[in-house]
């Protein structure tokens, strides 16, 4: 068996990302060797691999999922959003330049299937089953000539593609349809069926809703996933993360001393891996919540200022409403600060960045004795080390780097009173130092919070993923599934009209079947092979038609791009800047 499956959406966040981690984990305890794979991802919370690859982080839960190692072949590309115009790509886990959304779906994308149908095709090599995770929804007509993560990575691999719908925002039936009926007959023959998600109910009123959308469209649910709680699963993809005042959801668990410990996370622009307070999160008597306003940090006993794309944006915007004040009024007061990666950056001294933000000098916070030169290099890296005399792991995703200049040594960063920061992300994930360092916070906080002795967050995160198996193997049909996985699509899955809208005149047709040798791209760049080849990489250049900010791929022959991690080579053109 070298089978595979799409699970695909009919929104973004419809719980695609969830699906296919409980698929995993419902596959790997049958015995299976799977492995997940996104072949485009957005999104701003990512993790570096063991070889030093950045993948998003959903992607490494989803391995986790699949009790696998996560490697850059599972997420092939990643778009870290810099402004809602524009991402860093991230390809093979190495950054390569900034594009504009413009630039990236104006016929570049296209130049990366053979990219990803590479990284998959050699995951199947080595796994029994491959199960791909979509992204969006793979009706967005407007990119679908384009596309490599949707549609067009299922029938390259001929893989089927299973839609999942989120029944809690309601109209999933209509969305069903719709999407369906939005795609081309190519596209519909590889779309076996659909499975619900987030139901809260009697399953019963819904099933004449599932036989009435067979009637219509032919296709099968292969099941009615109920609404879970709790699950603090890996966020995903996206441009905004809307998440004021929302309180995390935690292990629901009182107190282990007599206080509890709030804990308020600034939710600064372009914020990245906000999933570093999960593990406070899942401590019993520990409430953790998002804020955007100063007077929020009042009541605090521990004030985070997280990750972000945007140091200097994040920077300004804390100034703007207050909170860079109240930031400064709590660090005089010996009231508990920590800053993390762009957080960290944002409480020194100074800040040169002429590769982020290219805003140059910039003061920052004064809170730390740090002065940060952003490089255009980035530092990508997976520490280990001790603070506050326990041992601790980590995970590093950033340009600037830090002249320490005084304070005492905190996990590469420095520590001043209560004002830690680190450019380690996932150092709460460590047990025995989160337990010492909330022990360190509530007594600068004078609360009497004594953490839970035995809060294991890897236990919890591996019970959080056995649920998702759960609710596969109890909620879905499993021998269905199994089937489709194996041997593909049913045949003779009727067509439901009207399809997809016919391409604007002279667009070329869809990448995603098989194409024909040397096929073009838009700008006529010849793509070696049936659909390209990793090892040719690629160039980021400038586009003589795009603004200065824009840049086009190309293919890239050269030999030293071959190895993983080296499938880009950047071209700027430091003028147009």
């Amino acid at each position: 068996m070298s089978g595979g499956l799409l699970v695909a959406g009919t929104t973004s966040d419809a719980g695609k990302s969830v699906v296919t981690a409980g698929i995993c984990r419902w596959l790997v305890r049958r015995g299976v060797k799977v492995a997940p794979f996104k072949a485009q991802n957005m999104s701003l919370n990512s993790f570096v691999t063991r070889e030093g690859a950045e993948i998003g982080r959903a992607q490494a839960m989803q391995a986790q999922a699949a009790r696998v190692e996560p490697t850059a072949l599972m997420n092939p590309v990643l778009l870290k959003p810099g402004s809602d115009r524009s991402s860093q790509v991230v390809l093979m886990g190495k950054p390569v330049g900034e594009m504009s959304a413009r630039g990236y779906h104006g016929g570049r994308q296209e130049a990366l299937l053979g990219t990803v149908t590479d990284c998959l095709e050699e995951l199947r090599s080595a796994y029994d089953a491959v199960i791909c995770e979509g992204a969006g929804s793979p009706a967005e007509i407007n990119l679908r000539r384009t596309d490599i993560v949707n549609m067009g990575i299922a029938r390259a691999a001929r893989f089927p593609v299973l839609v999942v719908g989120d029944i809690d925002r309601g109209g999933v039936f209509a969305s069903f349809f719709g999407t369906t009926a939005l795609l081309s007959a190519e596209d519909q023959a590889l779309v076996a069926g659909y499975l619900v998600n987030k139901f809260r109910g009697d399953v019963s009123l819904l099933e004449p809703g599932l036989d009435m959308l067979y009637g219509l469209t032919g296709r099968r649910t292969y099941g009615v996933l109920p609404y879970a709680h709790g699950l603090g699963i890996d966020e995903e993809d996206g441009l905004r993360v809307s998440l004021r005042g929302a309180v995390r959801e935690s292990v629901v668990a009182p107190p282990h001393g007599e206080d509890v410990l709030r804990v308020a996370v600034c939710a600064v622009p372009l914020m990245s891996n906000f999933t570093d307070v999960d593990a406070l999160a899942a401590e019993p008597g520990v409430v953790v919540r998002f804020v955007d306003r100063a007077e929020e940090l009042a009541d605090a006993d521990l004030v985070i200022v997280p990750g972000t794309r945007g140091t200097v944006k994040a920077l300004a915007w804390l100034r703007e409403r207050g909170l860079a004040d109240a930031l400064a009024r709590r660090a005089a007061e010996g009231r508990p600060v920590l800053g993390i990666c762009g957080g960290f950056q944002v409480l020194g001294e100074r800040i040169e960045d002429e590769v982020e933000s290219r805003a140059g000098v910039v003061d920052g916070l004064g809170l730390l004795p740090v002065r940060i030169r952003f490089d255009r290099d980035k530092t990508l890296a997976r520490p280990v080390g001790s603070a506050l005399g326990e041992p601790v792991e980590g995970y590093e995703i950033h340009h600037g780097v830090a002249d320490v200049r005084g304070g005492e040594p905190f996990l590469d960063g420095c520590r001043v009173g209560a004002v830690w920061g680190t450019h380690w992300h996932g150092s709460l994930e460590s047990d025995a130092f989160r337990r010492r360092f909330l022990v360190e916070v509530a007594r600068a906080a004078g609360r009497r919070f004594v953490p839970a002795p035995d809060t294991s967050f890897g236990v919890l995160r591996e019970e959080q993923l056995d649920r998702l198996g759960d609710l596969v193997e109890e909620h879905a049909d499993t021998d269905a599934l199994w089937r489709l996985i194996e041997g593909g699509a049913p045949g003779g899955l009727p067509f439901v009209p009207p399809g997809a809208p016919p391409m604007s005149a002279g667009a070329p047709e869809s990448r995603g079947a098989a194409p024909d040798p040397a096929p073009q791209s838009p700008e006529g760049l010849e793509l070696a092979g049936s659909a390209g080849s990793r090892d040719q990489g690629l160039e980021v250049a400038r586009s003589a038609e795009a603004t200065p900010q824009e840049l086009e791929v190309t293919r890239y022959a050269g030999a030293e791009s071959r190895t993983l991690g080296e499938a880009a080579v950047v071209h700027v053109d430091q003028e147009a800047k």
